[in-house]
């Protein structure tokens, strides 16, 4: 028998960036600490921060049409039967 496997490999760049010292020595301590990689720890910062600007986005893109449907908070919406 002989059994193909793919994989997916992510290509990845690197990007060089200046950080102020006091932020650089935290990343480092946290990185020591949760016995991380630095570059793994700043890339999954990065990721989170997209995903929550991306949702803010959206959120602000939505605000308008849920006031004007009556809904002024998010527990409002949270009340609506699914």
């Amino acid at each position: 028998m002989c059994y193909s496997v793919l994989r997916r490999y992510d290509m990845s760049e690197t990007l060089t960036i200046r950080l102020p010292k006091p932020l650089r020595l935290e990343l480092e301590r946290m990185s020591r600490e949760d016995g991380v990689p630095l570059s793994k720890l700043v890339r999954e910062s990065l990721r989170r921060y997209v995903a929550m600007e991306r949702f803010e986005r959206v959120r602000a893109l939505v605000r308008p049409y849920a006031e004007a449907a009556g809904y002024s908070s998010e527990e409002d919406i949270l009340k609506i039967p699914s």
